[in-house]
């Protein structure tokens, strides 16, 4: 009996030992998340975007955003277009409700990148393409391609030759591409006198996250393009019923004055989505931001309300 209770102060003894030694050794929870969600932020701050232009359940081209590896330009081009290709080596980056363009097969042949000028020269499964969908997938590629740092324009080949026209309505296309080209256009037009272009980004949505549509809009109206892009945004109902618009009705833009570098916008106090703390709705800032830097050749955008700066862009950073 006595050995057997001396064995058991023993066994009791050791476990409370090691219980001690355990509560010792292991951090705290609170000390364990933290370190959890600081080497979560840290792979964050690594991980690099780059812009893109994908089909959205509706059919028309979307900004989007996808991770990429490349550093250099010429591996972000064949990153970026691995992408785009159906069933192409990135098509795992596409984020839900997004799809890719370029037809499945479509071989990058080769590259060239010089004086901001990109020639791409594609495999001629390229020209394989539905007529409904050969001016987006042009679109698509210049938009994509034009997003990578540097790219202005770009020139598209298929087998060595410069794809001149369309592959199934034969429509000419400019040698030499940049965003003038346009995309997901839409025409107003009464005459073919005084036309002018201005592309307007729209709000649309997937579960209920928003993302940003651009529309080329093509009419009779002489107007300086921001006033024409702010009466678009506060037009009720907008055009096409899958985009939206967050810019109040009753906003009126005051007064506009573009410098070599900034496009200063005076707006009355409807632009405030909260009149006491003279705040702007994030949707309304970029709808306005992206517009303004596809339609301008500046590099911030100023919001001022009652002669006071309410927020400053640089529209190279704008996402």
């Amino acid at each position: 009996m006595l050995k057997e209770k001396s064995l058991r102060k023993i066994l009791v003894s050791t476990a409370c030992l090691f219980a001690l030694a355990l509560l010792y050794l292991i951090p705290k929870n609170e000390d364990l998340t933290l370190n959890v969600k600081q080497e979560l932020e840290y792979v964050n701050n690594n991980v690099i975007t780059n812009e893109i232009f994908l089909l959205n359940n509706h059919g028309m081209l979307a900004k989007t955003k996808v991770v990429v590896s490349g550093k250099s330009t010429l591996k972000l081009v064949k990153e970026i277009i691995g992408i785009l290709t159906i069933g192409g080596i990135g098509e795992n980056k596409i984020p839900s409700g997004f799809k890719a363009i370029l037809p499945a097969d479509t071989k990058l042949i080769s590259t060239n990148f010089e004086n901001n000028l990109l020639k791409v020269n594609f495999s001629k499964e390229l020209l394989n393409i539905n007529k409904e969908y050969e001016e987006k997938m042009i679109e698509a590629l210049v938009y994509s391609l034009t997003s990578i740092e540097g790219v202005n324009n770009i020139i598209i080949y298929v087998d060595g030759s410069v794809l001149s026209k369309l592959p199934q309505t034969g429509k000419i296309l400019p040698s030499t591409l940049n965003r003038d080209f346009g995309i997901n256009k839409e025409y107003d037009l009464q005459s073919l006198n005084d036309i002018n272009s201005v592309t307007i980004y729209y709000v649309d949505s997937y579960n209920d996250e928003y993302y940003y549509v651009p529309v080329t809009k093509y009419m009779n109206d002489n107007r300086d393009k921001i006033r024409i892009v702010i009466d678009e945004l506060t037009s009720s109902p907008i055009y096409n019923t899958n985009l939206m618009s967050f810019l109040n009705s009753n906003t009126r833009l005051l007064e506009v004055e573009q410098t070599v570098d900034a496009l200063d916008l005076t707006f009355n106090s409807y632009i405030f989505n909260n009149l006491e703390e003279k705040k702007i709705l994030e949707e309304v800032i970029y709808t306005i931001c992206l517009s303004v830097r596809d339609n301008y050749d500046v590099k911030e955008v100023i919001i001022n309300v009652n002669d006071e700066q309410i927020y400053k862009s640089v529209l190279k950073t704008i996402e």
